[in-house]
């Protein structure tokens, strides 16, 4: 409030975002809204889609020069000057939107790891909450942003390529060029970092597009720069014819098309500088790898820009898949330099494409052999589970035919839940094997068991699982398909808190029941009464398999089977 002094240690500094513990806004809604616009895999999305758009329209700013052949002077494509500034900082706005991020989200650790859920922050924290927040700035991601959003062609080719004059022309562009350079490799190196994370998710087609659009995007960038270049080294014939005369400055003052004031001797550079001349003649100057650009109907003229695209991309991509070996260069150290550079990039771009294949391939034969094995480890324990439970012959193959028919539709499914999926075709055999075994029920007819089985459900319990507890109401009775339980005596009941160490008065395994009371209390010729209560208690001492009927289940099978109901001991 106004009219208030803070005190020395503990004055406030500023407010920061609302806490956690708000009722409304705050920091509650902002993670809200981050869980839904940016996940991590949305946002890095977003981002290399960005990177990759942003490198496809930087080169738009190189064939904003032209040679204009009539008059010889270097024009500027106005046009496509506006259109190429207006896509760019569009693109800019992502990169500026992640760098505000990234300092939002480490100014929010580090506030909640200073605070630890104060609304205020004091003097004597900032200090550590700058520690803190340049501990949580992921740095080289944000000096990458940083360095990428940088301005350079706008400010290197819309201005200052377009005002370079003087004897000092031909370094100073050398420089320029350098910087225009130099301005790929943040945001190629951003793409690097985004598209790991989103190849590490993404699908083997997802994968192949990516790098066939590498390759795309690589030969574009390079046709621009020949084509920024071929005009270079015309201007560069243009500088050198000049400094020949006497009048270099009066020479050089015509050199733009936005400065002529008078006409330029067009037969002079025409002599020192043309690009057409017969086959057998010596050139005036030797332009390299530039002069396909320069002679193919005035490539760098004042042409339609999807003309001069089309034909840059097709140079770019054609001397990219042959790693330039097909290039005749001249004895110019920079072209030279470029020429390698499209060699590497092409050897470079082309190991990075095999060595995915190879990969992808390496990676298939693995799973495929990893898969191969895992089936077989598991058939011999399904084969196994099934012999010692006497499964029929033809049950066997159906089950196997089953998991093989889900295996091929997913390769990456669990074959332990595969097979657990399939034991419902072997409940009627089980169930009716293990009521075979129970004494209750050796007289008991066979309508019955099958609608016993029809409502049992298979059940499974941990070792140590208390499965009944002494006192509490037999609610069902349990048939032992692989395992063994204990009973133990009320006295000594192991649920019990502080019980002593108690000794179990019954073991019961595989083919034995327990709560066989429940069928003498479900007898349709006997009165109703209420659920018995367990006397024992009863624990898994290994892990349990079986088959539960609840004493709801059974009422209804004695309600539906009274004419054909008959126990073994009913009397």
């Amino acid at each position: 409030m106004a009219g208030q002094h803070p005190e020395d240690d503990d004055s406030i500094v500023f407010l920061s975002i609302t806490p956690e513990n708000a009722e409304s806004g705050g920091l509650r809604a902002k993670k809200k809204w981050e869980t839904k616009l940016l996940s991590d895999s949305l946002w890095n999305t977003i981002i290399v889609i960005s990177c990759v758009i942003a490198v496809s329209l930087d080169p738009l700013f190189f064939y904003i020069p032209f040679i204009d052949k009539e008059k010889k002077c270097l024009g500027k494509d106005k046009t496509l000057r506006n259109v190429a500034l207006i896509l760019r900082s569009l693109t800019d706005v992502t990169f500026l939107v992640h760098i505000g991020y990234q300092i939002w989200e480490a100014g929010n650790k580090a506030y909640k790891a200073i605070t630890r859920g104060k609304t205020m922050l004091k003097n004597n924290e900032i200090i550590p909450f700058a520690k803190k927040f340049a501990g949580y700035l992921s740095w080289l991601s944000f000096l990458t942003d940083l360095l990428a959003v940088l301005p350079m062609p706008q400010i290197l080719v819309v201005l200052l390529f377009f005002k370079l004059k003087g004897e000092e022309y031909l370094e100073h562009r050398k420089v320029l060029n350098l910087f225009l350079l130099s301005q790929y490799l943040p945001r190629i190196f951003r793409i690097i970092l985004s598209s790991k994370k989103l190849t590490k998710t993404a699908g083997i087609w997802v994968k192949a597009v990516f790098n066939f659009f590498l390759y795309i995007l690589a030969s574009h960038v390079l046709g621009a720069f020949w084509y920024f270049f071929s005009i270079q080294r015309e201007t560069s014939c243009w500088h050198q014819a000049c400094t020949k005369t006497t009048n270099y400055t009066g020479c050089m003052s015509t050199f733009y098309c936005d400065d002529h004031s008078t006409l330029r001797n067009i037969t002079f550079f025409n002599e020192r500088c043309g690009v057409e001349f017969p086959g057998d003649t010596k050139p005036p100057f030797n332009y390299g790898i530039f002069l396909d650009s320069l002679q193919n109907d005035g490539n760098t003229g004042d042409i339609d820009f999807p003309t001069k695209l089309c034909f840059s991309f097709w140079w770019g991509l054609r001397n990219l898949s042959n790693f330039g070996t097909n290039l005749t260069t001249s004895n110019y150290v920079w072209e030279n330099f470029f020429a390698i550079i499209i060699s590497i990039t092409g050897v470079l771009l082309f190991v990075y494409l095999i060595g995915n294949v190879q990969t992808f391939i390496q990676l298939t034969t693995t799973k495929s052999e990893e898969l191969r094995q895992k089936i077989k480890r598991t058939e011999i324990v399904w084969e196994t589970w099934m012999d010692k439970n006497r499964v029929p012959e033809e049950l066997k193959k159906e089950i196997k035919k089953n998991i093989h028919k889900k295996l091929e539709k997913d390769k990456d499914a669990d074959l332990e839940n595969l097979f657990d999926q399939e034991k419902h075709i072997l409940k009627h055999h089980l169930c009716r094997d293990i009521l075979s075994q129970v004494q209750f029920l050796k007289v008991m007819d066979e309508k019955v068991l099958k609608m016993i089985c029809d409502y049992a459900t298979p059940v499974t319990f941990p070792e140590d699982k208390i499965i009944f507890q002494s006192g509490h109401p037999l609610d069902r009775m349990l048939f032992i398909l692989e395992g063994t339980v204990f009973t133990y005596s009320t006295t000594s009941d192991p649920g019990r808190t502080g019980a002593s160490p108690s000794i179990p008065t019954k073991q019961l395994g595989r083919g034995q029941a327990y709560g066989e009371e429940l069928l003498m209390w479900a007898s349709p010729n006997k009165p109703t009464v209420d659920v018995p209560t367990s006397t024992e208690c009863v624990k898994c001492h290994t892990k349990v398999e079986g088959f539960a009927l609840s004493a709801k289940d059974l009422i209804s099978v004695a309600t539906k089977c009274r004419r054909w109901w008959n126990l073994n001991n009913d009397r």
